[in-house]
């Protein structure tokens, strides 16, 4: 599978749409997991489509065979259609990736891993409308997260996190962890980046990141011979979307991601013990998942 995952927010209005699409490879042929998101009002469509297609030398992205459920995307935009559904959005003002390899670090070099990360859009805007539910929303640079995952599949459990509203601060923080599979080996590991600015911080192994997860609470301690990251969420007491998650090899998707679209993140970022950011961002998204014979 290829998953692509948008996040945007409104920070004046407390909006949040997430919207994401996974091109699965399968014998009978490609199919696409696609949903749509919407805080508040708790709104969410999921959709199976047929005819999903990804290239391979530059980002373009479809799926669908009838352009009333279809999906198009590329660097600058996104369209959707599905049923009641419909994003018309475009991307600007994007901070690209900086560093060498994907989000995971060295371990995106490893072959035959379970799933790869990789936060490909720190930063941006998008500007459109998003239709869904009966609800009409327009943007006007809204802020912009992406990321994109791939693999064979999820792992069999995981969690995620993103926030970029911190009062105002130019900040972007993202984080995700699970059960690594390479053979004989299982083993729980996780990932940390945070841009502060221009400056792009990404703890991963083989440097010491635990996590605890449970009880609509998220602690994540990270920490390199200069950094120290920690980070706090709490999504106790809102009522989260059941997020869909492909099984490539079943042609199925099943609700296993539960993720809280508005949560809360308190991050606080240490360089060789001082302090050089601690904020709190109320319209996070924090996610917890697990496959249905691993729940």
């Amino acid at each position: 599978m290829e998953g692509w995952f948008w996040r945007l927010t409104d920070s004046a209005s407390g909006r949040v749409v997430v919207a994401l699409c996974s091109v699965n490879q399968h014998p009978d042929g490609d199919w696409a997991t696609v949903a749509v998101g919407l805080h508040p009002g708790g709104i969410l469509r999921t959709a199976v489509l047929d005819g999903a297609r990804a290239a391979q030398s530059r980002f373009a992205l479809s799926a669908g065979t009838t352009p009333l459920n279809a999906v198009t995307a590329d660097v600058d935009r996104l369209r959707i259609d599905l049923d009641d559904t419909r994003l018309e959005l475009r991307f600007a003002n994007s901070y690209a990736w900086p560093k060498a390899f994907a989000g995971g670090g060295l371990i995106s070099s490893i072959p035959w891993l379970n799933q790869y990360w990789h936060p490909y859009r720190l930063g941006g805007t998008a500007t459109g409308t998003v239709e869904c539910g009966g609800e009409h929303w327009s943007f006007d640079a809204a802020t912009l997260y992406a990321e994109k995952n791939w693999g064979p599949g999820f792992p069999e459990r995981w969690w995620w996190g993103q926030a970029h509203d911190f009062g105002g601060a130019d900040v972007s923080v993202a984080f995700t962890g699970g059960l690594v599979q390479l053979g004989p080996i299982r083993r729980d590991a996780g990932l940390v980046v945070v841009r502060l600015g221009d400056r792009v911080i990404r703890i991963a192994p083989p440097a010491q990141v635990r996590a605890q997860v449970g009880s609509g609470r998220w602690t994540v301690r990270a920490k390199s011979l200069r950094y120290q990251i920690d980070l706090d969420g709490d999504g106790t007491g809102l009522e989260p979307h059941d997020l869909p998650v492909p099984l490539p090899a079943e042609r199925r998707n099943v609700g296993a991601a539960v993720e809280h679209l508005a949560g809360r993140l308190h991050c606080v970022v240490r360089e060789f013990g001082r302090v050089v950011f601690e904020g709190t961002s109320g319209l996070a998204g924090l996610e917890v998942g697990s496959l249905p014979a691993h729940s």
